[in-house]
Formats: structure tokens, sequence, C-alpha cells
């Protein structure tokens, strides 16, 4: 079967696919983009941010809100956060009566700062200073993994996205156990394995690879619309080798990300032509000492916005029912081909 002859099959009409990695469906229901909208307009985010901002908490040597204060940083800066939602030293309880059960949660929550300069996200980096990110991601999840089974890095970019500061920068929050979505994609991915003798996300970039929601890809990753998307630009990306987790990946496979992130971060800023916010998070093989030969590492980006100024949401049906979309992930990878394509080819290192 030639690449995108599925696409080709696919009804206009609304429509439920499969989602393989959770195990889960969603129903798709093309062009209703274009029913009248007299909701929420989201207003687009400022573009001129300084280089330091004397009143921001993240910028170095600038004053935290529990008082202490930031080194004079030159690249990246990792702490523990002032507000943390999981502590290390929680107390140890369990609760079981009939239907109630609860127990505690020990963990940490660091925050990483990706650059000292207030207005340098990651669409604006150069290919050194994103690769110096992707370390980052590595190092801190090789350290915490020693500590706690489950690592999750993740990014929320833009108020939309409740980031509460523009300095680019990330979180990584680390617990005792498994959540509810790394505990899906554990299932779904060890069952494949099971039946197939292969890991289900490099099949899935077997099958993708080249086709017509790719955007992208080179021989070290995958970039992609999922078939099964929800959210109206949502990507992932997978390695086109077997890795497990941030740390496993070579020199290669570090700067290819690094570019690859680049290029498609610059596409989501191109796509409305303003900041593009998102949430974004990698999901990585635990570290219990339990051998899951069959986990790929790979990489969510949530973007919220269906237009410009109206932005996705997530109530009524996709509450109570499953998840709905509104574009087709196929013309939606077409959109962000055409923005990647016009971007990167004019994007200068700003960062530089």
């Amino acid at each position: 079967m030639s690449k995108g002859s599925t696409a080709s099959q696919l009804p206009s009409q609304p429509h439920r696919r499969y989602n393989a990695l959770s195990d889960e469906w969603l129903l798709v229901s093309a062009e209703r983009t274009s029913r009248p909208w007299l909701g929420r307009q989201e207003t687009p985010p400022p573009q001129d941010l300084p280089a330091y901002d004397p009143s921001c908490y993240l910028c170095p040597g600038n004053v935290r809100a529990n008082g202490e204060r930031n080194p004079e940083y030159d690249s990246t800066f990792v702490f523990t956060n002032d507000f943390a939602a999981l502590q290390p030293d929680t107390p140890l309880v369990t609760i079981e009566d009939g239907l109630l059960r609860a127990k505690s949660e020990r963990g940490t929550c660091k925050v990483i700062c990706f650059s000292p300069r207030h207005d340098l996200s990651l669409s604006r980096m150069n290919a050194t200073q994103a690769r110096t990110v992707v370390d980052l991601w590595a190092t801190q999840t090789a350290s915490l993994g020693e500590q706690f089974p489950w690592v999750q890095v993740f990014e929320n970019r833009g108020a939309p996205m409740g980031a509460s500061n523009p300095h680019p920068h990330g979180q990584i929050w680390a617990g005792d156990t498994l959540p509810r979505e790394a505990e899906k994609e554990d299932a779904t991915q060890c069952r494949h394995f099971d039946a197939t003798g292969h890991r289900l996300l490099l099949d899935y970039a077997e099958q993708e690879a080249g086709g017509v929601r790719d955007l992208g890809s080179d021989d070290d990753w995958l970039v992609v619309v999922p078939f099964w998307a929800a959210w109206p630009f949502e990507t992932m990306i997978v390695p086109r080798r077997a890795v497990s987790r941030l740390p496993d990946l070579d020199g290669r496979q570090r700067s290819s990300l690094a570019d690859r992130l680049i290029g498609l971060l610059r596409g989501y800023d191109e796509l409305f032509e303003e900041p593009f916010p998102y949430s974004m998070g990698w999901h990585q093989a635990p570290f219990d000492g339990v051998d899951r030969p069959y986990w790929q590492l790979h990489a969510h980006f949530y973007p919220p916005l269906l237009r410009a100024t109206v932005r996705k949401f997530m109530v009524g049906y996709e509450l109570l029912s499953e998840p709905q979309r509104d574009i087709t992930a196929e013309d939606a990878a077409e959109r962000l081909r055409s923005a990647i394509a016009a971007a990167n080819p004019r994007a200068a290192d700003l960062g530089s």
C-alpha cells in the first residue's frame, strides 16, 4: 500500500479514528471551522519582549518569590520549583475505605530555564542553543531517574496554556508511581510488542514516514501530525531507531532533534504569524527496574489554537464522551508543512 493511500480512503464526513498509543477513539468532524464564532477571542501574545526583564523572577540575578536570588547564569539554569506540586519527604499514607482509596505521592518538581535571555524561545534559538536544552533534558532525566520511577519533562508555552511567565522555560516533575497516561501507553506498547515482537511506535514511524502527515522527518526522527491527533495542530516526534529514554540518545540524534525542534516550532509560529502556544512533553520508559523492551521515547505537542484568535476547547462532548477535532489530521499537516517551509528558509539564527 502506498504512502497516503489510507488518507485517500477516509470519508470527508464525520468519522472516528483509533489511537493505537492510548487505546482510545476520537471523533473527526471535518470542516467545522466554517461555523460562526461569537465566543472567546484569544489575544495575540506580545512579540517585542526585552532580552532582560528586571521584574522577571526567572531572569539572571533577579529575586524569586521565595526570596532567593538567581545566579548570573549564562546558559541554562535549573532549580527546585518554589511552589512544587510534589515533595520528596511527604509522609507515606494509604487509605482504603470501600470505594474510597488514596495514597500519598512523593516526588519533586524542577524548573529549567532554557536561556538567560527573556526573549529567546526554543523557536528562536540556533542549533547549538537548542542542543543545550536537549542535553539538559537528558541529564536531568538521568539524575531524577535514579530517585523516582517516573520522570516527566514538559514545557507550557504561552498564557493560553497556563504559562505564568514568558521567560523560556520548562519543567520536570518526577514521582513515585506511573501516572494515568504513562500506564495507558505502557499497556498498549507492551501488548503490541507481545503480539509482533516490534515496538509500536517504530512500526508507526515506518508507516508514516514520507506520507501525507509527515512534517519533514529525517533518518533520525519522525515529525508527524498523528493519524489520531485530537488537538487541531497536534504533533508527535519519535526516534526512528530504538530508544527508550532521553539519556539514551547519542550525539547525532541529539543534534538532529535540535534541528527538528527548531523547524517545527518556527513553523508553529509562522502558522498564525505569532508566538504559538502549546504544551509539550516527553514520554519515556519508567525508571522502576522493570525490563521494558517495548518502550519507545516520544514527545507530544498539544497546541490549543484552531485559528489565530480562536482556541479549541475540550468541553461538552469531549469531556463527557470522547475527543473531537474540527479539521482532519491531513489538512493540519498540509498547513503545517507550508508554514514550516515558509518559516525556515529565511529564519536566521536569532539567538546568535
